[in-house]
């Protein structure tokens, strides 16, 4: 799953990059509105996460160009705390709005819960069902196979298979939704995570299309 960053503050951006790199999100930072309005328009992200205090296009006026074309998950990071701005960033379409500081878990369990909306998904759970995934503990359950713990790589790149059972997902697609820009990806380092899955949870569990890409079949 690819997340933006929209944060001109330097070490807030840092901890935000790296935590979420840490909870198995590819992540895009930019450092104004300008900038963040350009990734929206060549990238496709989980969700954003969106100043409002920002060099040049204010994150309200960044926000509304946001919504004119995409319905993506935007949560609202802020030190305004006033209930006018929180009334004017929910109006313009935010889907939620967190005040700083605030608790990194907290964040997480928000990010959850925005990128469910408009799915089927009821809980931290993402299921095919055959294969259950815990977002919180990034474990992963299948038949046979109970409890397994997930690497981080392992984890993102069976989230992103099971947002979408049923579709079959490209190499590059894959390597998008687990790789940040500034990682280094081998030619094979995709099929390889696939492979080490297949070993935890069983062979038949992820299925490849030959020379297209990997899916999970979807049941019930």
């Amino acid at each position: 799953m690819r997340i933006l960053v929209v944060e001109d503050d330097p070490m807030i951006g840092d901890v935000l990059v790296q935590q979420l790199t840490d909870a198995a999100y590819a992540v895009d930072w930019a450092r104004d509105g300008t900038t963040a309005l350009g990734y929206t328009f060549t990238e496709e992200y989980g969700a954003i996460l969106l100043d409002l205090g920002l060099p040049g296009r204010d994150g309200l006026e960044v926000l509304a160009a946001i919504r004119r074309d995409s319905a993506v998950p935007v949560v609202v990071i802020t030190a305004r705390s006033e209930i006018d701005d929180r009334i004017a960033g929910l109006d313009l379409g935010a889907d939620d709005y967190l005040v700083k500081p605030f608790a990194f878990d907290e964040l997480l369990a928000r990010l959850r819960a925005v990128m469910r909306r408009g799915t089927d998904q009821t809980s931290a759970t993402l299921s095919n069902g055959i294969i259950v995934l815990d977002q919180e503990t990034h474990e992963a359950s299948a038949p046979d196979h109970e409890g397994v713990a997930l690497t981080r790589r392992e984890f993102a790149v069976l989230r992103a298979l099971l947002t979408r059972p049923g579709t079959i997902r490209s190499r590059s697609d894959l390597e998008a939704q687990v790789y940040g820009p500034d990682d280094q990806v081998e030619s094979n380092a995709v099929e390889f995570v696939i492979h080490k899955l297949r070993s935890k949870l069983g062979a038949d569990t992820i299925k490849n299309v030959r020379g297209v890409g990997w899916f999970v079949p979807r049941r019930g």
